[in-house]
């Protein structure tokens, strides 16, 4: 009996060995998961930013191990070539021209559909389809359709009209570029502009109406303001887009004719993949780079505002 009633004694003197607990467990997962991601956004984004900004001070030849640093000739040779100085103002009139005309688009596609009860959402899966469509197959749809034989000369000469020169033009063919992108486009923008006008309260617009306020005083007064948000997150990311434009110059005009419709995407593959001049398309990119993050700070600053419910 003794020898049993010490028994417990010992056992409670005996460390028991505990792990982490339900709390630290949960951290420990949360932290994991955020932590595989952000290592493979850094390797793939950060890493070669900064490599970019190196590659861009140096005379970069691939065949070459030495590659001495040069300074800023990379970025004196980019605004001495006439290309690029054409592709950096391509590449505002995309911004200037194709967000507005997007986000307009969006709005007012989403305004539409909010008003009809019944087949909404096929009309929302109809114009969300452009979007999800693979953006070479719509370009040269749209390169197909104004050829100088193509569909839309075809309805002018039905019409007794001329014919154009559309994507032969210097000066239509940045513009019809512009109208394939915001084409594609729209069906984004309208499904967040669709989100944003949803989280609106209705009894707003029947307090403004109990005031008399007709259908565009409650546009102008109360839905641009609450849809203050979607709008700027829009727009920033339709900026970024139309700075980043490629696939569609590429396969609908190459960048021609004249250069009138190339981009600095466009040109830095050209300068890398084509002519090899790896200093001056890091130079660029960096350039880029800087265009993007201070039109985005710009957009925030000016287009972001308190909003009082």
């Amino acid at each position: 009996m003794e020898r049993a009633e010490a028994l417990p004694a010992v056992r409670s003197r005996v460390p028991q060995k505990r792990g982490l607990g339900v709390k630290k467990q949960r951290y420990v997962f949360v932290y994991t998961c955020l932590l595989l991601p952000l290592l493979f956004f850094v390797s793939i984004r950060i890493l070669p930013i900064l490599y970019s900004f190196n590659v861009g001070f140096r005379e970069w030849d691939m065949l070459s191990e030495e590659k001495p640093f040069v300074g800023l000739d990379n970025y004196a040779a980019l605004f001495q070539d006439e290309v690029f100085l054409q592709a950096l103002k391509n590449t505002l009139v995309y911004v200037l021209a194709g967000v507005p005309g997007q986000v307009a688009a969006g709005l007012a596609v989403a305004l539409l559909l909010q008003r009809i009860g019944r087949l909404r959402g096929l009309f929302r899966t109809i114009y969300f389809i452009p979007y999800v469509t693979s953006v070479v197959a719509v370009s040269w749809v749209f390169r197909w359709m104004l050829m100088k034989n193509g569909v839309v000369n075809g309805i002018l000469l039905s019409l007794g009209l001329g014919p154009q020169l559309f994507l032969g033009s210097p000066s239509q063919a940045i513009y019809l570029v512009i109208a394939a992108m915001i084409w594609q486009g729209v069906g984004f923008q309208m499904l967040i502009f669709l989100t944003g006008l949803e989280g609106i309260p209705r009894l707003y617009y029947d307090a403004a109406a109990i005031d008399g306020a007709g259908a565009w005083k409650r546009f102008v007064h109360i839905t641009l303001p609450l849809l203050n948000p979607v709008i700027v997150f829009s727009v920033v990311i339709g900026s970024i887009d139309y700075l980043q434009s490629f696939t569609q110059v590429l396969n609908m005009t190459s960048g021609g004719p004249l250069n009138s419709t190339v981009s600095l995407v466009l040109y830095i593959y050209n300068l890398a993949f084509k002519h090899f001049n790896m200093g001056q398309a890091a130079a660029a990119t960096v350039v880029l780079f800087a265009l993007i993050l201070i039109l985005s700070l710009l957009q925030l600053k000016v287009l972001s505002k308190k909003i009082e419910y």
